[in-house]
């Protein structure tokens, strides 16, 4: 039997948004889901993979409150960058990079790990005092 080649999907389709539960388990079921919908697209997906386990990881860590999911979305251009996007429900909590030099914490490196693969990222507020951590990656 022979492979078929992924079939490029036409990039107006190219978006996903999932809501997923503030645990440890809704974060790796994040990174899966940005894995599978990235092959699914025909693209690679490691370093996106990486950037959304950090991010889902810190919305879980730092961004939970009782009650309430966070939510995941993927969206690629037709450039081929991708857009990852984590919403979490502590706004008032804005993450920061910390100082690679100083200290040893055991915590702390996640943005590091994003900074390093991600062109570039930031933070915006979103409605009912969430905020959103984005990051844009060049799927090349």
């Amino acid at each position: 039997m022979s492979q078929k080649s992924p079939t490029r999907i036409p990039a107006h389709t190219r978006h996903l948004a999932v809501q997923l539960s503030a645990t440890r388990r809704g974060a790796r079921l994040a990174r899966l889901l940005t894995e599978r919908q990235l092959d699914a697209w025909g693209e690679p997906y490691g370093a996106a993979a990486q950037v959304v386990a950090e991010l889902a990881s810190n919305a879980v860590r730092h961004g939970r409150v009782q009650g309430r999911d966070f939510r995941l979305r993927l969206k690629l251009r037709v450039d081929r960058t991708l857009r990852v996007e984590v919403t979490d429900a502590r706004g008032d909590r804005v993450p920061c990079v910390p100082d690679p030099v100083a200290g040893d914490a055991e915590g702390g490196r996640g943005l590091l790990i994003v900074e390093a693969y991600a062109d570039r990222w930031g933070v915006t507020q979103a409605p009912a005092g969430a905020k959103t951590v984005w990051a844009e990656l060049a799927l090349a």
